[in-house]
């Protein structure tokens, strides 16, 4: 009877690790405390001390509240009022770890700025902004001043300039205008120190791209994109190429693009599983990028996969526990993705995490 039951070593290991396998894949999305606040439209950033800060954002109006989420805890915190509200605004961590929120709409759009104290837990005003815009992009640059580039000005009303904040003088300064409007674009971080800016709408969902040098405050329109589009999602990754993927063109992009710095030239990557748009893009640990929710048709999607960057293939996770778009992600220091908010049927106070252990 021993012998009839008896597994050999290679199917013991084998059913060991379809069962260590299954309870990974099973615990991949793990809901986490729902925040104090439904949200749509909003920004997260995660603080030097490992919490993460959420502001503003759409609700029933335009909120001004802001709350702190600790993964120790897994709770989250009320810490006061923005000076303004405000929704589709932009933040940065600044280098001194105080957190910069820019621009936005209340309700209409927003050229001021507040900065945000750790320490005291207090909102104060900071320089105004040269243009007021929203859907635009605000990155922090090596130097530790923040590139605020494009946006609008006004519903469809594109613009190309982009401005400079200073945390030393707390101004705002122009620099050079980008060589196209835009608005709903990425922008992107490179290791040498330069911002690759990529498709967003101007009229016409587009296809260009452009380089800002800090050293010369200048902008350089580099190969375009073999695929226009706009409301899609960027990373950095490891090597120091920038994978963009989803969005909209003349219609759903289906494959992802990557941008070699070195060479100028966008490879065209395989398919992805599901066609999105308003979806996010993040640099997990591993090097692969996982990409989250988004909107289809009318679906607010709860699908989730990663790109395998070694094998330029798409794998297809275990689906949140929401559909949502418009929502953030944001990797936190035990590389664990924070997913907050977003929108379906209405604003999400729903949180959740993704975990790659």
């Amino acid at each position: 009877m021993y012998a009839a039951f008896r597994m050999t070593r290679f199917q013991f290991i084998f059913v060991f690790f379809i069962s260590i396998s299954f309870k990974c894949v099973a615990q991949q999305w793990i809901n986490t405390a729902n925040m104090l606040n439904g949200r749509v439209d909003h920004a997260a950033i995660v603080l030097q001390d490992g919490r993460v800060l959420v502001t503003g954002g759409r609700q029933n109006n335009i909120l001004r509240e802001a709350e702190i989420y600790d993964p120790d805890t897994e709770k989250w915190t009320f810490t006061g009022y923005m000076i303004s509200p405000r929704a589709y605004h932009r933040a940065n961590l600044l280098t001194n770890g105080k957190v910069l929120v820019c621009g936005g709409v209340n309700p209409g759009p927003s050229g001021t700025s507040e900065l945000y104290d750790v320490k005291t837990g207090n909102w104060t005003d900071t320089g105004l902004m040269n243009y007021p815009r929203f859907f635009h992009t605000s990155t922090l640059l090596k130097n530790g001043k923040v590139l605020a580039a494009g946006g609008r000005i006004d519903i469809g009303d594109d613009v190309n300039t982009a401005e400079l904040y200073d945390p030393e003088t707390g101004n705002w300064t122009m620099t050079g205008d980008m060589n196209q409007a835009r608005s709903d674009h990425t922008a992107s971080l490179l290791p040498n120190g330069k911002v690759l800016v990529a498709g967003g709408s101007s009229i016409d969902d587009l296809d260009s791209a452009e380089l800002y040098d800090p050293e010369t405050n200048a902008w350089t329109s580099v190969r375009g994109m073999e695929y226009a589009r706009s409301e899609h999602a960027a990373a950095v990754l490891p090597n120091g190429k920038v994978l963009v993927v989803g969005g909209m063109g003349p219609s759903y992009v289906k494959r992802g693009e990557i941008y070699d710095p070195e060479t100028d030239i966008w490879t065209v990557t395989n398919p992805i599983n599901v066609v999105r748009r308003d979806h996010t893009a993040s640099t997990l640990p591993s090097g692969n990028v996982l990409i989250t929710g988004g909107y289809y048709n009318t679906e607010a999607l709860k699908s989730a996969e990663v790109y395998d960057l070694s094998t330029d293939t798409w794998v297809t996770l275990n689906s949140m526990n929401y559909g949502r778009f418009r929502h953030r992600a944001s990797v936190l220091l035990n590389g664990t993705i924070l997913i907050t908010g977003g929108f379906n049927g209405g604003p999400l106070k729903t949180a959740e995490l993704y975990s790659i252990s």
